[in-house]
């Protein structure tokens, strides 16, 4: 089955949210949705999730699943205000309950903190499945980018967030704690696996050097032939090299501590203060 596929570009976090839909009915899954975040004033906004949602109002369809491909450091997910706004349920990899104890303590986040995974509706682990109207969507994990990074596989599509980027930029950074170049590489090699045809959805696109549009759609054949990390065959020892030595020089991303302290709770802010306000955390020299 081909399923249907519509993309939203967030220009803010050069992050690619996908609407799924099964074609031959009305259910669709969202897949790593973004919520605004105005870092200097504090103030999250929905104008991101609104056209998701509006987009999905017109087209009459019924959200089941609201996917997380991972706990992303770039963005805030919105997860819950489209849940809330769709129904459907919030689904991510088992592993995040690894994400939720290391970043838990990184956050100093105390017993109040479920590092359990309950705060999602459904943990997925490698071979599950689940349906989207018709359409069967297996689970693979593909670990290296964080521990609990997954790909979606439904029908000939593949959404792999952050673990693919387009040919022409590669691959994701593995210097996160819990990330690994050697895990992220034996993770490609599973998606590679599938058919050359599948098309590959990307969680993110940053325009490579020489070109002039974003791009977020590839295939499995594209990326064993041209990916500049990984195509051609390249060799385990090489592409850890290659990958350790360009995380070294990369900075944190802008967002990561408001990201990683909503996402890890399913996309809802850290609990409030007894003055009702929710405030984030920034360890001092730990990241």
């Amino acid at each position: 089955m081909q399923p249907s596929v519509k993309a939203f570009f967030d220009d803010a976090t050069n992050t690619v949210s996908y609407v799924v839909r099964d074609p031959s009915g009305t259910s669709c899954a969202i897949i790593d949705s973004v919520l605004d975040y105005d870092q200097a004033a504090g103030r999250t906004s929905t104008a991101s999730a609104d056209i998701i949602i509006d987009w999905v109002k017109a087209e009459g369809l019924t959200v089941s699943w609201i996917l997380e491909s991972h706990v992303h450091a770039d963005h805030l997910s919105a997860a819950p205000y489209l849940q809330e706004k769709l129904g459907g349920k919030i689904g991510i990899g088992d592993q995040i309950t690894v994400v939720q104890d290391t970043f838990g303590k990184i956050f100093n986040e105390g017993t109040r903190f479920q590092r359990d995974g309950s705060q999602f509706d459904q943990l997925f682990k490698e071979g599950d499945s689940i349906h989207i109207g018709q359409m069967r969507c297996d689970v693979l994990h593909t670990p290296g980018h964080t521990p609990a990074c997954l790909t979606y596989v439904i029908g000939d599509a593949a959404f792999v967030g952050d673990t693919l980027f387009m040919p022409d930029f590669g691959t994701a950074r593995c210097d996160f704690p819990g990330g690994s170049a050697d895990d992220l590489y034996n993770s490609i090699q599973k998606i590679l696996s599938l058919p050359d045809e599948t098309r590959i959805f990307v969680g993110h696109d940053y325009k490579a050097p020489g070109r002039d549009e974003f791009a977020w759609e590839t295939t499995v054949g594209e990326q064993k032939a041209l990916n500049v990390h990984i195509g051609e065959g390249r060799p385990l020892e090489e592409f850890v090299s290659m990958r350790t030595e360009r995380d070294a020089k990369l900075g944190m991303p802008r967002l990561i501590l408001p990201s990683l302290q909503t996402n890890m709770r399913a996309g809802n802010m850290p609990e409030p203060d007894d003055n009702g306000t929710s405030y984030f955390k920034v360890p001092i020299n730990t990241l």
